[in-house]
Formats: structure tokens, C-alpha cells, sequence
């Protein structure tokens, strides 16, 4: 893709420039892709105007007529899912085969979601007295800002957007600069589809400035936030100060648990998907390898062996490596600082796959054992292609360990003992489980995370009551006696 500028602002239905510009990289060779414009509050504040001024014609059209759009939306999303997965690959450095995918995923959350407008909307309660009836009735919140990383940065917006419209929500968005531009061609679907005018609005900038903006707008009532705990922190603060519904996914550290009675050739291709999948850069990545003692030294070898076997380099090669870049120089340095820290505390590094090529923000994936479980390793979320190995001896240290953490937002575990697996999950801290699986995320599914992981939940028909109000009415009717 030659360098281009980019007009990505939309705000009431025209796509405008910027007061600013910001590049976006190709974190592969650290080229120019293209140049966004680059707003701040007065952006984030007139495309809050604009959901503001929509929000009543949008929240009462009627759900058959909202669906067509959105399902129209998600055919052509998916009927551009190799163009776009190829923009997508470019900015973050994610293996081609994942990008279309992750567009393909994006898209059936417009349908799901479309599907789910049509379903009842409320209950008609039982009454305790004579001549009165009671009914429940969900609205639309209001306005919606949707605050997404660079990760997964259109599955995870098409995950917020999807349902916010169903419910009749108007919604402003911010992507991360760090790769806005497979979003912008996702909004651009949307308007395609034939979204009304200032239905959805997109805006870049700075982060903190924009988001202060949007959650004093007086319209915006849910802020729906994925990214780490720390700035999650920030936006529930903020959003407490007019009441805010905050829906928040926020970070994890997700054990992987590999009990003694596991299919062994199962839980290896599941731990290479659930660790290294988006090279690593997930909140649902498998961060602590937990193995037990009995299988401990076949399966370390075997995982080593794998490693070792990596190849990485840049996604648009052929033939394809295994694992592409980070998302940027920083990234790197933190998975390394962290796998450093590991061996200061004695750890031993098993293997480091292929040498990673120069001029990108490359790293090789490695594996540490032997490593204290009071080591940063095991502690904070390594975002790369990093983990640790460790032991267990009992299904209840197994369990422990695994919750000996302040997140809970996924975890892992492979067993063929039914009685074992009903046991952990019900016993595991986590919002997001896989029980011989290392891809538990479903359009259906109820995404997110318990403890410092987040609140509320995305997906299913849960993801739609969180940009939804209830109402709860009473009619006196009398005794019918004229």
C-alpha cells in the first residue's frame, strides 16, 4: 500500500480531515502505510453532537429495519475480508490467514446481532393483585463511545458497535492510531449499508483527551473500553462522575493448565494457539504454562521442540513465517525486560525460536522455566511470545496457582476427566474458559472478564443489555366494574 493521507474522521455522516496528521507504520519494516488525520476534543465533542442528534430517529426505527442494515453491514464486511485483512496485516504485523479471519469474526457480530433485535425486548410480569399488570421494557441507553486497542482492532470495535446499534444506541468510536485503518474500511462498510447519518461516528486522537471529552458530553450514557486495567481504572473514575455506564474488558493473565490425564497432542497445538496466536498480543493469550509433575518433562520438551521450530519474520513473506512483529519497538522491549527479570530470578531459558530479521519490531519467542512464581513473569500480562513453565503436583494447587493473580479474564485447561473438568471450570476466576480448547471466543458467547479483568459482558444476548435501559411499568386497571 502506497503512503497515502487518510480522510478517517466521521462525523454526521461525512468523512472529514483533521486539524492534525499522524502516520501509521508497518511495524514489519517500520515504513509509512499512510497518514491519518488526528483530532482531539473538538472532535470527540461534535461527533457526540452528531450520535446526539441521530440517537431519537435511530432509537425508534423499528428493529426488522435496524437489522437490514446491520445485515447488510456484516455481508459486506465479510465480502471484503481478504482487502481489508490484507490493510490489517500491514499495520499490526499479524499473520495474513489471522487478519481475514479476524474481518470474517468482525462480521458475524453484525449478523448475531441483527438476528437479536427481532427476539422479545421485555417480560410481561405476573401480578400479585387484582386489576393491575405489570410489563418490563428495555430502550436504548443513549449515546455509546466505544474506546478500542490496536490488537484486535476490528473484531473487538465490531464487537462494541454491533450491539450498541441493535439497541438503538448511536455511537462515537476511537481506534487506536497504533492501526486505525482496517477500522476506518469497516465504517465505511457501515455507511455503505446505508447507516443513517450520525448513527456512528469515528474520531482519532489522543487517547485521555478525547475520552475525557466524550464522557462529559451530557448524551453519552455507556462508555464501552478494552485495553489494560490500568487506564480501565481511569475511564470507571471518569465515568463516575455523571454515572456512566462503564462496560469494560480489561487485562489478563491467563494460566494454561496441562493435568496428568491430558491428550498431550491436544493440549500442545492448543497452547501454540493459545499463546502465540496474533504473535502473542492478546488479553486472552495463555500467559502461565502450569504443568503437572507426572507429564511435566515430556511436554516441556515437546513445547521446547515447537518453539525452537518458529520461524519469524514479515507476514507479507513467502513463504509466510509464524510469528510477525510486534506492534511496535516499545512492545519489544517489555516482553524482553520481562523474560530478562525471569532469569535474574533463576530462571533458565528452554528455547528461542528463529532469529528474528532486522529492521522491524521483531522478537523471538522463548520459553523460561524454573522461574519463582513471585516473578513478574508470572505475575503481570506479557502481551508477546513469552511464558513460563511451572509445576503442580494436586488439581487444587493446579487451581490455586491459577487464581493467585488480580485478573480473571481467561484461563485455560486440558483434561479427559469429565468429573475433573466440570470441577475446575466451576472452580476457575475467570469470565473466559477453554476446557480442551484454545479458542473459546464465540459470537454467542458472553466475552469478559471477573475481578480486575473488567464488568459486564459483550457478545450473546447479554451484549445487548448493556446498551439497553429497562422500564418498568405498573397500570392500575381497576375492577372492571363500570
Amino acid at each position: 500500500m502506497a503512503a497515502q493521507t487518510i480522510e478517517g474522521t466521521l462525523i454526521g455522516g461525512k468523512w472529514q480531515s483533521a486539524p492534525g496528521t499522524l502516520p501509521v507504520l508497518n511495524p514489519a519494516d517500520r515504513s509509512e502505510i499512510a497518514t491519518v488525520g488526528y483530532g482531539g476534543r473538538d472532535e470527540a465533542l461534535a461527533a457526540a453532537d452528531a450520535a446526539e442528534a441521530a440517537f431519537p430517529a435511530w432509537s425508534d426505527m423499528p428493529g426488522r429495519a435496524r437489522a437490514d442494515i446491520l445485515l447488510e453491514a456484516g455481508r459486506a464486511l465479510a465480502g471484503e475480508a481478504e482487502r481489508i485483512g490484507h490493510v490489517l496485516m500491514q499495520e499490526t504485523g499479524k499473520r495474513l490467514p489471522e487478519a481475514v479471519a479476524e474481518v470474517r469474526f468482525a462480521s458475524e457480530y453484525f449478523r448475531w446481532f441483527a438476528e437479536q433485535i427481532r427476539r422479545p425486548l421485555g417480560d410481561v410480569l405476573s401480578p400479585e393483585f387484582p386489576g393491575r399488570r405489570h410489563v418490563s421494557l428495555r430502550r436504548p441507553a443513549g449515546v455509546a463511545a466505544c474506546l478500542t486497542p490496536w490488537n484486535f482492532p476490528v473484531s473487538i470495535q465490531a464487537r462494541k458497535l454491533a450491539p450498541a446499534l441493535a439497541a438503538g444506541c448511536t455511537t462515537v468510536s476511537r481506534v487506536s492510531e497504533k492501526a486505525p485503518l482496517a477500522a476506518i474500511e469497516m465504517f465505511r462498510c457501515l455507511t455503505d449499508a446505508g447507516l443513517p447519518v450520525g448513527v456512528a461516528n469515528l474520531v482519532h486522537g489522543p487517547a485521555g483527551e478525547q475520552t475525557e471529552a466524550l464522557l462529559s458530553h451530557r448524551a453519552v450514557r455507556v462508555v464501552s473500553f478494552t485495553g489494560s486495567t490500568e487506564v480501565g481504572r481511569r475511564i470507571m473514575a471518569l465515568a463516575s462522575e455523571r454515572v456512566v455506564r462503564p462496560l469494560l474488558e480489561l487485562g489478563g493473565n491467563a494460566p494454561f493448565i496441562v493435568f496428568a490425564d491430558a491428550d498431550l497432542d491436544a493440549a500442545l497445538d492448543g497452547l501454540l494457539v493459545a499463546k502465540f496466536r496474533n504473535n502473542g498480543q492478546s488479553c486472552i493469550a495463555a500467559n502461565r504454562f502450569l504443568v503437572h509433575e507426572s507429564v511435566y518433562d515430556e511436554f516441556r520438551d515437546r513445547v521446547a521442540a515447537a518453539v525452537e521450530a518458529m520461524t519469524v519474520g514479515d507476514p507479507a513473506g513467502d513463504p509466510a513465517p509464524d510469528l510477525g512483529p510486534l506492534i511496535d519497538d516499545a512492545r519489544v522491549e517489555a516482553v524482553a525486560k520481562l523474560v530478562a527479570e525471569a532469569e535474574d530470578a533463576g530462571g533458565r531459558k528452554l528455547s528461542s525460536g528463529g532469529r528474528p530479521p532486522s529492521g522491524g519490531s521483531y522478537t523471538a519467542p522463548c520459553l523460561v522455566e524454573d522461574v519463582p512464581t513471585t516473578s513478574s513473569i508470572f505475575e503481570e500480562e506479557v502481551f508477546g511470545p513469552a511464558a513460563g513453565l511451572f509445576r503442580f503436583e494436586t488439581e487444587a494447587e493446579a487451581v490455586g496457582l491459577a487464581n493467585r493473580t488480580e485478573m480473571g479474564l481467561a484461563a485455560y485447561f486440558y483434561t479427559r476427566d469429565l468429573r475433573r473438568s466440570w470441577r475446575v471450570a466451576e472452580q476457575l476466576e475467570a469470565g473466559i474458559i477453554g476446557c480442551n480448547s484454545a479458542l473459546p471466543s464465540s459470537v454467542y458467547g458472553p466475552m469478559g472478564g471477573v475481578k480486575q479483568s473488567g464488568l459486564g459482558r459483550e457478545g450473546s444476548h447479554t451484549g445487548l443489555e448493556e446498551f439497553s435501559d429497562y422500564r418498568y411499568v405498573t397500570w392500575e386497571l381497576g375492577s372492571g366494574d363500570q
